[in-house]
């Protein structure tokens, strides 16, 4: 048996080595602007990492292929399976895989400090995690207060899957219904937009000190545009949450 040194030095040479076949395989001829176009996502940009229970999860893919090498795989019932049995481990047996997520982390950054999107492609600013957090919309709030039912009435359904059921609920209930989240969200917003006045005040008299007239302005205006990424990104942000939860649910579980 490998040791988790081993196990973590062969995962990863397993990723680098795909990334870099996926890399291989685009046209030479083509630039990588044209690349990112064609393909959707710029294969050059670092692969994601990976979490403690997607160790875990590709563990258990490959130990069952060497297992049953010629059987397919009901991935509702193999996903339900893992999640079982991750359930069931000791803090001891999960160890070994959380190792993984942590080198699996330090790589990840790496990459990431040495990559530079495509030109054209605007990456996301850093948010400051002192920031106010920008509020749900109604529709995110409905999906957090009818996921856990989803859930327990339809156990064999994917991340993906629910998400769908969601949307489909949300789509059916009337408009007096959407009322009752929208008032919600319209009083988190208030909070949310006298929260980032003072925060934004704060700042702006820390660094009104040191900063000129004219870069006062020039940050008031970098502050506007940031607020127009923010609504663009705000159907994002919400998605990347709910995996999110739905990952950190099935890890504390």
């Amino acid at each position: 048996m490998m040791t988790i040194e081993e196990d973590i030095q062969f995962l990863l040479a397993q990723r680098e080595t795909g990334r870099r076949g996926c890399m291989g395989s685009v046209d030479a001829t083509l630039t990588r602007k044209e690349e990112h176009s064609m393909g959707g996502k710029d294969p050059y940009k670092p692969k994601g990492k990976m979490s403690s229970y997607a160790y875990f999860v590709q563990t258990c893919r490959e130990e069952h292929k060497k297992k049953n090498p010629s059987s397919s795989v009901n991935f509702a019932d193999f996903s339900k399976k893992c999640s079982e049995r991750w359930k069931t481990m000791s803090a001891k047996e999960k160890a070994r895989f959380e190792e993984m997520a942590k080198a699996d982390k330090v790589r990840y950054d790496r990459e990431m400090k040495g990559y530079l999107p495509p030109k054209g492609e605007k990456s996301r600013k850093k948010k400051d995690p002192n920031a106010p957090k920008r509020p749900p919309s109604a529709f995110f709030m409905f999906c957090s207060e009818h996921r856990g039912k989803v859930r327990l009435d339809h156990p064999g359904l994917t991340i993906g899957s629910i998400a769908k059921k969601l949307g489909e609920m949300w789509g059916n209930i009337t408009a007096e219904d959407k009322v009752v989240f929208e008032k919600k969200t319209a009083k988190l917003k208030l909070k949310y937009d006298r929260d980032m006045a003072a925060y934004r005040s704060k700042g702006t008299v820390d660094e009104g000190k040191t900063m000129s007239k004219g870069a006062c302005k020039a940050k008031e205006k970098k502050e506007k545009d940031d607020d127009d990424d923010d609504e663009e990104d705000e159907d994002e942000d919400e998605h990347d949450e709910d995996e999110e939860d739905e990952d950190d649910e099935e890890e504390d579980d």
